[in-house]
């Protein structure tokens, strides 16, 4: 099998296989409550369908684009991220406290999940620069890339939504590692974004609450400790097998966001330990076929960019599973492909579908050689016809020597 084939092939059967069995554990979450409000049990389903229909589009789009277009509108793309980041804060719909939906017609979008996805092109863009070297101290570090990336988290932080800025945060950690900083300049980063993260976190009440939560949520198994408690009395009841498919009941007025960040709670009381496992094993399938992908890249920027969009899938997955499981605080971000939520849904299939772009231009590279039988191995056609003229050279000045009797 072609280099890059196997990946490209694991990447598109595990992305569609998540976003099918979504679109289950969705209807399975939802139609019950949704039945009892307002009479139609297949709202959820119907929508996260429109959404992934929607998803498979832009996923085919990008897939079909040159991933070095996205280069060319890098900085477009994040200034137009940033400043709808900022629009939202005066114009979007408060829902829960937070303002991070804009709603245009029938459709609620969310700022943040596109401004993700521009984060990653424009530093993968700014890292590959020719001649460009990794930062080499927190002070070029931080111009521009922490400033740029300090005010969309900053911007994310004041909707708030703390989970998505995590996000941001590995990912960025990932695309330096990959561009070969320093792993004392990345932990002293590290550090500080830790400190301001302690900050954001002391300075909301709810998130504090959370905190304490996490410690030990069956001190206020009522209040804030609740949804964590009915996560992990979801988790246990589903066994090895869970209860079968529709059968949970933690999700009918128990588990809150069931649909969305608790999906995965539901996904173990029905389907128990096996389902949560091959849940676990899809996403490790996709970051092994995205970092693969990423190491095969015959280009830096392509090579940053297929990394940044794999780490940005498995950090947001690996914090919203050690939310549910109770190995972090909950922090309200979604599982990808997975959960309810028409942005993040299309946003994530438009990423799936820029790695698959990347993932050919190793075939592209490939085909655009051709094999040197005398020499056993394979030498692109410019260079070959580069060495054909070089071996021109002597001859003709071998000629020119005779002709004038200096041979």
């Amino acid at each position: 099998m072609k280099r890059a084939q196997l990946e490209a092939n694991v990447l598109i059967l595990v992305t569609l296989g998540l976003v099918a069995f979504g679109l289950v554990m969705v209807y399975s979450a939802t139609s019950a409550r949704a039945a009892v409000g307002d009479g139609e049990p297949m709202h959820y389903l119907v929508r996260q369908s429109l959404y992934a229909l929607a998803g498979l589009v832009a996923l085919v789009v990008c897939a079909r684009t040159p991933y070095a277009w996205w280069r060319r509108v890098a900085p477009t793309f994040l200034a137009l991220s940033i400043l709808v980041l900022a629009a939202v804060l005066v114009v979007g719909d408060p829902v829960n406290g937070a303002k991070r939906w804009v709603t245009i017609g029938p459709l609620t979008f969310q700022p943040s999940e596109p401004a993700k996805l521009a984060l990653a092109v424009w530093v993968a863009a700014y890292l590959s620069r020719s001649r460009m070297r990794p930062p080499g101290t927190l002070a070029e570090l931080a111009k521009p890339l922490g400033l740029v990336a300090g005010v969309s988290c900053a911007l994310i932080l004041v909707e708030p939504d703390l989970g998505t800025a995590i996000a941001i945060a590995l990912m960025l950690g990932g695309m330096l590692i990959a561009a070969g900083t320093s792993f004392g300049l990345l932990a002293r980063a590290g550090a500080v974004v830790a400190a301001l993260g302690v900050a954001a976190i002391l300075l909301e009440p709810y998130r504090r609450d959370r905190i304490l939560a996490f410690v030990n949520p069956w001190d206020d198994a009522q209040g804030s400790g609740f949804q964590s408690v009915q996560a992990m009395i979801g988790l246990g009841s589903g066994g090895i097998f869970g209860e079968g498919i529709g059968e949970g009941i933690t999700k009918i007025f128990y588990l809150p966001e069931a649909h969305t960040d608790m999906i995965f709670a539901v996904i173990g009381e029905e389907l128990g330990l096996i389902g949560t496992g091959g849940v676990i094993i899809a996403f490790a399938a996709f970051c092994w076929a995205g970092l693969r992908i990423a190491a095969m890249c015959p280009e830096r920027f392509g090579s940053l960019l297929a990394t940044g969009l794999t780490v940005l899938v498995g950090a947001q997955a690996a914090t919203n599973l050690a939310a549910v499981l109770g190995l972090a605080p909950v922090t309200g971000i979604t599982l990808p492909f997975v959960s309810y939520g028409g942005s993040s849904l299309v946003v994530a299939l438009a990423g799936a579908g820029i790695l698959l772009n990347i993932a050919g231009a190793d075939a592209r590279a490939r085909r655009a050689t051709v094999p040197d039988r005398s020499r056993g191995n394979r030498r692109p056609r410019a260079a070959v016809a580069r060495g054909s003229r070089s071996a021109e050279r002597p001859r003709r000045a071998r000629d020119v020597r005779r002709v004038a009797g200096l041979g």
